[in-house]
């Protein structure tokens, strides 16, 4: 499949979804500082404007996979569309998903094509990807990582890649979080989870995947999972 942004079912978000959500305002601008707020005070800085810049460092590592997979590549947890954007400039058919309306339409906004709605929704040409992507810190989404790669598994192909990045720690938590902006307002609590390497492939299994390699870039850490 080579979605395009004529994709039927393509949501294009109203321009005005998300006021008063300190990520959505962050992600409409692409300023920062941004952080997840944990229920013990402990703060983690989101690097909000690399997210917003177009993709560099540790992004080729993931983009150069994609391209020599020559396959369509899905983007769960797009943001403002770097991935998208780049993968497209290479040639690489590709599709961004992300809840957030202001990341779609940033998304949308730089020629790429993306659909707003949760990972876990009906998706085009499930089983059918090349590969999908779970970068910057996704394997968080829903702060069920054990859900999120058993439906990574159902949305590549039979020969597909899982690329997952993972936190350069070996931790394997759960939490729930808050966004916090500058001015220290809150958007509403959601559950996180952050794993590292060994805690991911530990999970994989389970969600019956594989791994086919690991690698390290600019301080960010990746694994490529294949169905086992």
């Amino acid at each position: 499949m080579t979605p395009t942004a004529a994709t039927p079912g393509v949501d294009i978000p109203s321009p005005t979804s998300g006021w008063g959500d300190p990520y959505a305002e962050a992600v409409r601008t692409g300023r920062g500082p941004l952080w997840l707020r944990r229920e013990d005070g402990r703060r983690l800085r989101l690097d909000l404007e690399r997210w917003c810049a177009p993709a560099a460092g540790a992004d080729h590592s993931l983009l150069l996979r994609c391209a020599h997979l020559a396959a369509p590549v899905l983007d769960l947890g797009c943001g403002p569309g770097r991935l998208v954007a780049a993968l497209l400039a290479l040639g690489v058919p590709a599709l961004g998903v992300d809840v957030t309306g202001a990341a779609v339409a940033r998304t949308l906004g730089l020629g790429g094509p993306a659909l707003c709605r949760s990972v876990f929704d009906r998706l085009p040409a499930e089983g059918r990807w090349g590969a999908a992507l779970l970068a910057d810190g996704n394997l968080g989404i829903g702060g069920d990582p054990d859900a999120l790669l058993r439906r990574g598994a159902e949305l590549i192909a039979p020969d597909g890649l899982l690329l997952v990045e993972v936190d350069p720690e070996e931790v394997d938590e759960r939490t729930t979080v808050r966004v916090e902006g500058p001015d220290g307002r809150l958007g509403p609590p959601f559950p996180w989870a952050r794993l590292g390497t060994r805690a991911a492939l530990r999970r994989a299994g389970s969600a019956g995947l594989a791994e086919a390699e690991r690698w390290a870039s600019h301080g960010r850490r990746f694994v490529a999972l294949h169905k086992g």
